[in-house]
């Protein structure tokens, strides 16, 4: 079945994010207009925290009308943090009776649910509808685990144990799948590697985190130029990192890293573009050696991130290798890819290690080591010694796995296809 062919139906898609969050903005509407330009007709839900004092009444009714110029229609309700399971609860009960109420008006052929607390709500509805609606859920990664693996939740714990159930039963009572990483589908599905199907014959299909290289084509040689003489960095090694320090991500093997190739060469500058607490990281810097004037940390926007990036010599992407982590796909590192810079590392997370070795991308660790953070700078600096064809290979690579309309876009709509087809086929 093409994926080219024009898709006819309905969808609501339920993410349990604010719409103005960078991972909506990035990750989630990016792949709804590509099923939108399939010819499907969209829907969003998302959850917003504290809408009456985050948005006025004007902010909604641009932003519904923005997003309706686009083919999509936009629903909220209120996110309820704390405290923890109950307003968990809560908001899972209400998106149930949202959703049920949808389907009852819209009749959709497909709810999309991205991870297990917006499929719990699309399986309730469709429950209480007996309706032939698909429930698609979109898992991500390994929910309950990455939880554990983060130190949030005990593990075997009274939590963990019920989300496992509600997990169990919800790939039970779902029509169709969305894996990260081909490990995670070797884990979840590995008759679908070969088919396209899982042994009740759903669809599943291997989606990384795809990043709209668009935003990256006008990124050249002068640009990066540019951008270091405006940071004043012209003659420096910079060592860039994108993202969140803190659970997965390691703040103190990162930090380690730095030292060591401060150590190595005193011309290092750390670049640091992150939405977590600054001072942590500034602290553990300026313990190794930094000064004011060797690093910048800062928080940026999706639109400013290309420049940034494109003034790094080469990235960072330490993630703690955990069982959780064989179905995660690091969104930076496609990022670092598309602008052309190689990264290095570590093993144990996803496909990551695999691709980079396979399209020669950078450099991976298996241990957090001085000695192997050592070897690596000796080996990402013979990279560099060539920087345009190191370059060309980071797209190249970006372009082959992480192209948000060739390889997401393409992906989400095959699947798309396959659950219309199955709705038809069961009337």
């Amino acid at each position: 079945m093409s994926s080219n062919q024009i898709l006819e139906g309905n969808s609501l898609y339920i993410c349990y994010f604010g719409l103005r969050e960078p991972l909506v903005q990035t990750q989630v509407l990016p792949y709804i207009r590509q099923v939108r330009d399939g010819g499907m007709k969209m829907s969003i839900l998302t959850f917003e925290t504290n809408p009456k004092e985050n948005w006025s009444e004007k902010d909604i009714e641009i932003e519904k009308q923005k997003l309706a110029d686009e083919g999509i229609s936009w629903h909220f309700l209120t996110y309820h943090k704390t405290p923890t399971v109950p307003a968990t609860f809560y908001d899972v009960l209400a998106g149930a009776f949202f959703t049920w109420k949808f389907i009852r008006r819209e009749n959709p052929d497909i709810i999309h649910a991205r991870v297990h607390v917006p499929a719990l709500m699309g399986a309730i509805a469709k429950k209480l509808t007996l309706n032939k609606t698909k429930l698609l859920f979109d898992i991500r990664g390994f929910f309950p685990e990455e939880y554990t693996d983060a130190g949030r939740w005990k593990e075997g714990g009274i939590i963990y144990r019920t989300v496992k159930r509600v997990e169990k039963w919800l790939l039970k009572v779902s029509d169709g799948f969305v894996v990260l990483t081909e490990k995670g589908r070797e884990i979840l599905f590995p008759e679908s590697k070969e088919t396209g199907f899982d042994k009740f014959r759903r669809p599943v299909e291997v989606i990384p985190c795809c990043v709209d290289l668009k935003r990256f084509e006008a990124i050249d040689e002068e640009t990066r130029r540019a951008f270091r003489e405006k940071l004043n960095i012209e003659n420096r090694r910079v060592i860039v990192y994108v993202g969140s320090f803190g659970g997965w991500y390691l703040t103190q093997e990162t930090a380690d890293f730095l030292g060591v190739a401060k150590q190595e060469n005193k011309d290092v500058f750390a670049l640091i573009l992150t939405q977590s607490n600054p001072q942590e990281i500034k602290s553990l810097l300026k313990e190794r050696g930094f000064g004011e004037d060797d690093f910048l940390i800062t928080k940026v926007s999706p639109k400013e991130l290309p420049s940034y990036l494109s003034s790094a010599d080469f990235a960072l992407s330490f993630i703690k290798p955990c069982y959780s982590k064989q179905a995660s796909s690091p969104t930076k590192n496609a990022e670092y890819f598309a602008v052309g810079i190689p990264a290095i590392v570590n093993s144990g997370v996803g496909d990551t290690a695999e691709m980079t070795i396979e399209d020669g991308t950078g450099v991976v660790i298996d241990e957090f080591s001085s000695d192997s953070y050592r070897e690596s700078l000796r080996k990402i600096e013979i990279l560099l010694e060539n920087r345009q064809e190191t370059a060309e290979k980071c797209k190249k690579s970006a372009k082959q796995r992480f192209d948000l309309e060739e390889v997401g876009g393409e992906r989400y709509r095959r699947l798309y296809q396959r659950l219309l087809a199955e709705k038809v086929e069961s009337k």
